[in-house]
């Protein structure tokens, strides 16, 4: 898994990380290419302990905290729409000097 983030922060692909076993393949994979930090998003803030202490250890700052520990990468899912969103008003804001 810490290939597969290391590669894919490579290309640009932005990675969706959700749950403990990503948050550790992640900060592996940070301490291996710490470049790759800019492509890490935390999909949510889990209730294990080693989940809040691997985002604090990458500055992540998760998109949800609902206390889940569901696996199955249910925070990543809930987060994707949320993603989007912000994505979609950041590329449809209109710009000040277009209403001046």
């Amino acid at each position: 898994m810490t290939g597969f983030i290391i590669r894919g922060a490579t290309l640009g692909v932005p990675i969706i990380l959700d749950g403990v076993i990503t948050l550790a393949a992640a900060s592996a994979a940070a301490e291996i290419k710490p470049e790759i930090l800019g492509t890490l998003i935390a999909g949510h803030r889990s209730s294990e302990p080693a989940s809040r202490i691997a985002i604090n250890h990458l500055k992540l700052k998760p998109i949800l905290d609902l206390d889940l520990r569901l696996g199955e990468g249910t925070g990543a899912v809930l987060s994707i729409p949320i993603l989007r969103a912000a994505c979609l008003a950041y590329e449809r804001m209109g710009k000040l000097e277009n209403y001046i």
